[in-house]
């Protein structure tokens, strides 16, 4: 069993990655499925495919690309992965989260996440998007978590507080650029769960996380907040419903990876222009709260 990997690891990554570009980004993005579109708009871009970067895991699904691109975005200083990994592609969430400490010791403050995700809330539609407030990190239930292990004091505390996981004045923030972009559909928010996956929810799976309280299920983004708030990132999210779940018996429905993909597309333009307005309410380095 491998056991995660030492300070001089994630150190190694980030002084190859700072030796092979000039970009100093402030923000990191995750995209999730079949949001890897971001990337283009990205000025002065410089991409790594994951095979290139030292310790760097393969991302292995489709509508994940593999790549890290370096630029700017609406004069803010970006690094974007284009493709993220999953626990159900057999990583270790230790492995899932790599990414996240070396974006810390790159120089980055901020990390933004995005996914694909079933809406457990009926208020939702597809195409939806919906602000993260809070997770419930259902895998931790179950002994799997990223901090899992020693701790290590020069990325973060023994026992982080998660209670303020989300950054509000973000949140805010979000609210008035979804209005300056004038759309029809109201900005969602609500509660993240998580579950390990590859298969989608049973019927009874989504009546359980609708008791749970949760608004929306994905198979990631968890464990990349949860260590990116371990080592002091200011985290903001939100989820693009790319289905409705399935909560009836009757129902002749079923969530496929194709329609996910297919309302990324489709929402695509709606998210790059949110996350394009939004890059200019991120407080200037070294004014992170």
């Amino acid at each position: 069993m491998e056991t995660g990997f030492t300070y001089e690891d994630y150190q190694t990554t980030a002084q190859w990655l700072l030796s092979h570009t000039k970009h100093r980004p402030q923000v990191a993005v995750i995209c999730g499925s079949g949001l890897g579109g971001l990337t283009n708009q990205l000025t002065q871009a410089q991409s790594f495919d994951y095979s290139e970067i030292p310790n760097f895991p393969r991302s292995t699904v489709p509508g994940h690309a593999g790549r890290l691109v370096f630029g700017f975005l609406n004069g803010k200083a970006c690094v974007m992965m284009q493709g993220r990994f999953h626990m159900y592609e057999g990583y270790p969430l230790w492995k899932v989260t790599f990414p996240v400490r070396v974006f810390r010791l790159l120089g980055v403050d901020t990390l933004v996440v995005t996914n694909a995700a079933g809406g457990l809330n009926p208020k939702f539609e597809v195409g939806d998007i919906m602000l993260i407030r809070d997770h419930i990190n259902l895998p931790g239930f179950s002994g799997q978590n990223p901090l899992i292990g020693p701790n290590d004091e020069r990325f973060g505390v023994r026992f982080p507080a998660m209670s303020d996981a989300y950054d509000r004045d973000m949140r805010q923030k979000a609210h008035i650029a979804w209005k300056q972009m004038g759309e029809k559909r109201e900005l969602q928010e609500g509660t993240y769960v998580m579950v390990a996956g590859p298969n989608f929810e049973t019927v009874a799976e989504c009546r359980l996380l609708q008791k749970l309280g949760a608004d929306a299920v994905g198979m990631s983004t968890v464990p990349e907040v949860i260590v990116a708030r371990h080592c002091g990132l200011r985290v903001f999210g939100f989820s693009l419903i790319t289905n409705k779940v399935v909560t009836d018996y009757e129902s002749l429905e079923k969530a496929n990876h194709e329609e996910v993909l297919e309302a990324g597309r489709q929402a695509a333009q709606k998210l790059e222009k949110f996350v394009s307005i939004l890059m200019a309410g991120i407080p200037q380095s070294g004014c992170a709260s």
